[in-house]
């Protein structure tokens, strides 16, 4: 079948890259100047444990820190939230209440293992490095920390996953870089957690599937999708390019195309900030993923730069940075990892981008319900941890093979 792709993120890079291995002709269309350029850009890097990720589910961690309009809120409501906003941000907090809560938990992390292994297999297949680093460790300032990821440990831990709670003398050896001078309870170890570099596993998946006749239009915008027949408006061109299907993997975009069609998908941005700095000292440095659940932070190793992502934010908030969440991230680099990091050299890169999230924080994969649309979007806070999994899982549908993992807790019929 001739396919085209909209968007080249880590969701449409994988996703091109599996229908081309099914001998599709893919085309990808882009609006950015190359492939994961928005949400996939500097993401934290967290792949395993999936639901460690802040901001995974309405249901873990659900108490945040101060109201939403304060300064010092773990989540902030900006410039641009608005009405819609506000309704969003209501049904999260409804969907963690939901009695449904735990079964989507126990769906997302079915997805987020299943993506694992399927990322681990590809990484192997197409011999790359993608900066990987081994280990997870979950930090308990306090005994209260452990409550906010209860319902995520016991999921985890039913699935077999290897997780330890360990004292803070423990904690300091599997991470020997750790501030003996920061206040810690203890911590959970998952031996078996991963993080890895998000944004140069896409450019391998784009580099990879253009080896397997894939067509990437870069500076590329659809304007419109078009049903029967299936196909695409590109801005700047008076008639619609035609295909077989039509996978949108666009992120925000997904819900602007879809709209006119008379599909609401409610997708919101939940902005969020990291800041990449180059590795100091590597005995002082991570050495794996370090989560801090109570600033619903992570610190991540990847390569030779160290990197620390946290905030959330939703509106756009004018594109303006907030200080006090960068000092924040700053002030917990220098705090667990003192002497890790140059957090003054000109190559800091601070960067802040687009979660795009749906309100029970699953992402919608699978046939749109519009006659050769497939959606593969909404991946919010985890779009690394499930990307290759959706990918393909969403491939085997288009193919008529059923996939190995159950996807209808991930159908759009739910909204």
């Amino acid at each position: 079948m001739q396919i085209a792709i909209v968007g080249a993120g880590i969701a449409g890079a994988a996703t091109a890259y599996e229908l081309a291995a099914d001998g599709h002709q893919v085309t990808v269309f882009e609006q950015r100047g190359a492939a994961a350029e928005e949400a996939s850009f500097a993401s934290a890097g967290l792949l395993a444990p999936a639901l460690f990720t802040p901001w995974a589910h309405p249901a873990i961690g659900a108490v945040l820190r101060r109201w939403p309009w304060s300064s010092e809120a773990t989540l902030r409501l900006v410039r641009g939230a608005g009405g819609a906003g506000l309704r969003w941000l209501w049904r999260w907090h409804q969907a963690g209440r939901s009695p449904a809560a735990l079964g989507q938990l126990a769906a997302l992390e079915s997805l987020g293992r299943y993506s694992l292994a399927h990322t681990r297999q590809l990484a192997g297949q197409l011999d790359v490095d993608i900066e990987t680093s081994r280990g997870a460790l979950l930090l308990l300032r306090q005994p209260e920390c452990l409550e906010r990821v209860q319902p995520a440990l016991q999921l985890l831990r039913e699935a077999g996953m290897d997780l330890a709670e360990v004292d803070a003398d423990t904690a300091r050896l599997i991470e020997p870089g750790l501030s003996t001078d920061t206040p810690l309870a203890g911590a959970l170890h998952a031996p078996d957690g991963e993080a890895g570099n998000c944004r140069l596993f896409a450019q391998m998946l784009r580099q990879a599937a253009q080896n397997s006749g894939t067509q990437f239009l870069f500076g590329t915008r659809v304007r419109a999708l078009a049903t029967g027949p299936t196909g695409l408006l590109i801005e700047g061109e008076n008639a619609p390019r035609r295909f077989d299907a039509v996978v949108l993997c666009a992120g925000l975009a997904s819900a602007a195309l879809l709209r006119p069609l008379g599909q609401r998908l409610p997708l919101a941005a939940l902005y969020g900030y990291t800041i990449s700095a180059p590795l100091r000292e590597d005995t002082h440095a991570p050495q794996g993923a370090v989560i801090d659940p109570r600033h619903r932070l992570i610190i991540t190793r990847q390569g030779q730069r160290v990197r620390v992502s946290g905030g959330a934010e939703i509106g756009h908030g004018g594109a303006v940075h907030h200080p006090p969440t960068l000092q924040t991230l700053y002030l917990a680099l220098s705090g667990w990892f003192p002497g890790g990091a140059h957090t003054s050299s000109p190559q800091v890169q601070v960067w802040r981008g687009a979660r795009p999230m749906l309100p029970d924080g699953a992402p919608v994969i699978g046939a749109s319900g519009l006659s050769g649309l497939w959606l593969n979007t909404g991946h919010g806070a985890c779009g690394w941890a499930q990307a290759c999994g959706s990918a393909h899982a969403l491939a085997d549908l288009v193919a008529g093979r059923v996939p190995a993992i159950d996807l209808q807790p991930f159908g759009v019929q739910r909204f």
